[in-house]
C-alpha cells in the first residue's frame, strides 16, 4: 500500500514538474512572438502599444532618447505591464534604441529595437507596371536528357549542377545571356566545358562533357532562363523619385527560387481584360506592355522578397495627381475596414476591404489577412487576382502596407504586408 502512494505521489510530481517546463516553453514562445522584434516612432510623438501579456512584465528603456509611460503616470525609464494595459512610447532624437523586456521583473525575455524616424510621406500607387527583370547570371531551371549523335540518351550535367545555380562564365568568359552560352558551347565543341556557376552566393567552377547531338551541335542538358517579365502593382513613390512595388519578390516560375537580379525597367501597362477568381483558381490580369523605350518609366536595383525596387521617372510629375499620405506603423494598424487602391478597372479608384488579423512578427510578406468587401471590386475581379500584387492598403489617412497573396481556397481574401517592412529594406 505505501509503495503505491509512493509511486502516486512520484507520478504527481513528474507530472507537475512536465506542466511546470511545459508552462515556462509557453510563456516563452507566447512572449516571443508577441512582442514585436522591432518597433518604430516618430520623433517627439506620443506612440501607444498594447502587448496584451497574459503575465506581468517589465519594459525597460535602455537609454534617455527613448521613455516610456502609462496614461496616469510621468515618462520613466521602466515600466510595469499588466495583461493588456496600453503605455506610450516617446523617443526624444532619431537613432536606433533598446528596450528590454523583464517577465516578473526578473526573468530577461527579449530585447526591442526602437527606431525613432522622422515623419514619412509616401504617395500611394496602384497603377499597373510592366516588370522586365534580368538576372545576375543565367539561373538554371534544370537538367535533363539529350540524344547524342548515334541516339542514345545522355544526362551530362546531372548531379553536376542544380536548379538556382546561376552561369557566370563559360571558359573563363563572362556571358550576361543565354545567346553568349549556346555561341561559346558551339565553339567549344566536343572538349569539356568550364562552368563557373553561382550557388549559396558562392562561386565554383565545374566541368561538363558536352553531348554532341547532330553535325556541329553540341548540348550541356541544361534548361536556363535568363530573364523575366510580367504585369504588377506600383505600390509607393517617396518624395524623391524612389519607388517600392509588388509587396513580395518576383520568383521563378519552374524552380520557385527567388530571381537574384540587381538590374531590369519598369514600363507602362495596360489591361485589356479580367480573369475572375473563383474556389480554388486565382484570377489573373490580362494585358500587354511596350517595351519600346519611349514607354519605360523607371529602372529597378533590387528584387527581394518584400517586393522589387527602384527609381522611377517623376520628370512629368506624379502619376495621376496623387497626393502623399504619412506612413502608417504597426502599433497604429487596426483590424476592421480599410481600403485599396487599383487601376484594375482602367481608372485610379479605392475599393473597400477588412482586415481580417495581423501577425506583427511576421518577417515575411505576410503580416496582415485581409478580406475584399466592395461589391464593385468583387464584381470585377472576384477578390484578389494575380497582378493585384503592391496595391497599396490605407487605413485612417494613412499608408499601412500592401496587398501580397491571395488565397486559393478564396479569392476574397488574401495577405498583405506592412508598409514599414517594405520601406526597411528599401535600398
Amino acid at each position: 500500500m505505501m509503495e503505491a502512494r509512493k509511486s502516486y505521489r512520484r507520478l504527481l510530481l513528474w507530472v507537475f514538474g512536465v506542466s511546470l517546463i511545459f508552462c515556462a516553453f509557453f510563456c516563452y514562445y507566447y512572449v516571443q512572438n508577441i512582442i514585436p522584434d522591432r518597433i518604430n516612432v516618430v520623433v517627439q510623438e506620443d506612440e501607444e502599444f498594447n502587448f496584451s501579456l497574459p503575465m506581468a512584465a517589465t519594459l525597460t528603456s535602455d537609454s534617455q532618447e527613448v521613455s516610456l509611460s502609462k496614461k496616469s503616470n510621468i515618462p520613466s525609464d521602466a515600466i510595469d505591464l499588466v495583461l493588456d494595459e496600453p503605455f506610450q512610447i516617446r523617443g526624444s532624437s532619431t537613432g536606433r534604441y533598446e528596450l528590454s523586456c523583464k517577465l516578473f521583473g526578473l526573468i530577461p525575455m527579449k530585447s526591442i529595437e526602437v527606431s525613432v524616424v522622422n515623419p514619412q510621406y509616401v504617395y500611394p500607387m496602384g497603377d499597373a507596371v510592366g516588370i522586365y527583370l534580368e538576372t545576375q547570371g543565367i539561373l538554371i531551371v534544370g537538367t535533363g536528357t539529350v540524344t547524342d549523335e548515334h541516339g542514345v540518351e545522355r544526362n551530362p550535367a546531372y548531379d553536376i549542377v542544380q536548379s538556382g545555380d546561376y552561369i557566370m562564365a563559360v571558359n573563363g568568359n563572362a556571358i550576361t545571356g543565354k545567346e553568349e552560352l549556346v555561341d561559346l558551347v558551339a565553339e567549344n565543341g566536343a572538349a569539356p566545358v568550364s562552368l563557373t556557376i553561382r550557388r549559396d552566393q558562392k562561386e565554383e567552377d565545374v566541368m561538363i562533357q558536352p553531348v554532341q547531338s547532330g553535325e556541329n551541335e553540341f548540348k550541356l542538358g541544361i534548361w536556363i532562363r535568363d530573364d523575366t517579365q510580367g504585369i504588377g502593382t506600383l505600390t509607393y513613390l517617396t518624395t524623391d523619385g524612389k519607388y517600392g512595388a509588388l509587396g513580395h519578390g518576383i520568383s521563378d516560375t519552374d524552380t520557385g527560387f527567388l530571381i537574384e537580379s540587381d538590374k531590369g525597367s519598369l514600363y507602362h501597362a495596360n489591361i485589356h481584360s479580367i480573369l475572375k477568381g473563383s474556389d480554388s483558381k486565382p484570377g489573373s490580369v490580362c494585358g500587354s506592355i511596350n517595351y519600346d523605350s519611349s514607354y519605360r518609366i523607371g529602372s529597378i536595383s533590387k528584387n527581394c522578397s518584400a517586393g522589387i525596387y527602384g527609381t522611377y521617372d517623376t520628370s512629368e510629375g506624379i502619376p495621376g495627381g496623387v497626393q502623399a499620405v504619412p506612413i502608417g506603423y504597426m502599433q497604429e494598424v487596426e483590424t476592421g475596414e480599410a481600403f485599396i487602391r487599383s487601376s484594375i478597372s482602367g481608372e485610379s479608384k479605392e475599393y473597400r476591404i477588412e482586415i481580417l488579423r495581423m501577425d506583427k512578427n511576421n518577417s515575411s510578406n505576410k503580416g496582415l489577412v485581409l478580406r475584399v468587401t466592395d461589391p464593385e471590386l468583387l464584381a470585377l475581379t472576384g477578390g484578389i487576382v494575380q497582378g493585384m500584387s503592391g496595391s497599396p492598403i490605407l487605413q485612417n489617412g494613412k499608408m499601412i502596407g500592401a496587398v501580397t497573396h491571395v488565397f486559393l481556397q478564396d479569392p476574397t481574401e488574401g495577405y498583405g504586408i506592412f508598409i514599414e517592412k517594405m520601406l526597411e529594406v528599401s535600398p
